[in-house]
Order: structure tokens, then C-alpha cells, then sequence
């Protein structure tokens, strides 16, 4: 997939590779820095203010190198992790999209596979998460 990336790029299809990055540090210095005078170094503070943790998810735009769409939030869950492919797909809803994952619970939820329903516009009975069709388990997931 990574080798034909230019390809699909010629051809109007996004190939991205997405995942997570969680439990980043939100921190605020305790005090501004303090800007170079002439003699004298910039100060920075080195004490900081927690401000609880976040969670990342990024594409890496595999044909042009580069980062595409961030989400930053307080959670990583599988409705964040569907809204980051929506929000991803909304930039250029016309083009082809690849999406490139690892086997993570959110890369396979109930969401994720009903977005990809529905901008697919498959009219399939997906059934109920845990009970029946293809949202019965995980396991199905990965047979089809």
C-alpha cells in the first residue's frame, strides 16, 4: 500500500495512516518566560501546572509526508475515534479514502463500521453490537 501511495494520490484517493497518541501532559508553566536582555539568558520556569491529560489522533498523509488531520481531546474513544474519520473524509469528501490502522477496539467499533456504511452507502443490516449481524463481536470483524 505505502509504495503504490503516489498512485493513488494521481488518482484522487488519500492514503493515511491514523492512530493515537494518549495520556500527553497538558502542562502551563507557573511562570512567563522571561526574554534574553542584553547580559543576561532567557529564563524559563521550570515548575509547571498540571492540567490533566489529553489524547491525540493524527493521519500521516503517506504520499505527500506529511500530518493531516489532528483531533485533540480529553478522551480516546470509539465515538472520537469515528468523528476523527468523519471529520478526515469531510476534507475532501469526493476523493477516495485508504485509512491504514492497527487492530485497536476503537479501530473496529460499532461507529467506525456504521460510518463506513453509510459513506459507502451500503444498505446492509449490520445487526446490534454484541448480539447479531456483523456488530455480533470483534472476531466476525476480522473474518470478513
Amino acid at each position: 500500500m505505502y509504495e503504490r501511495a503516489p498512485a493513488f494520490a494521481a488518482d484522487g484517493i488519500h492514503l493515511v495512516s491514523t492512530d493515537e497518541m494518549t495520556g500527553i501532559q497538558a502542562l502551563e508553566r507557573a511562570a512567563p518566560t522571561q526574554p534574553v536582555r542584553p547580559g543576561k539568558l532567557k529564563l524559563q520556569e521550570f515548575e509547571y501546572i498540571r492540567h490533566g491529560t489529553l489524547s491525540l489522533i493524527a493521519n500521516w498523509q503517506i504520499a505527500h509526508g506529511g500530518i493531516g488531520q489532528v483531533s485533540i481531546g480529553a478522551t480516546r474513544n470509539e465515538f472520537d475515534f469515528a468523528n476523527h474519520i468523519a471529520t478526515t473524509i469531510e476534507t475532501d469528501p469526493e476523493a477516495g479514502w485508504i485509512f491504514v490502522l492497527d487492530q485497536l477496539n476503537t479501530h473496529q467499533s460499532a461507529s467506525l463500521v456504521r460510518l463506513v456504511a453509510t459513506w459507502c452507502q451500503l444498505d446492509l443490516d449490520l445487526g446490534i453490537k454484541g448480539k447479531s449481524g456483523i456488530l455480533h463481536s470483534i472476531d466476525l470483524l476480522h473474518e470478513s
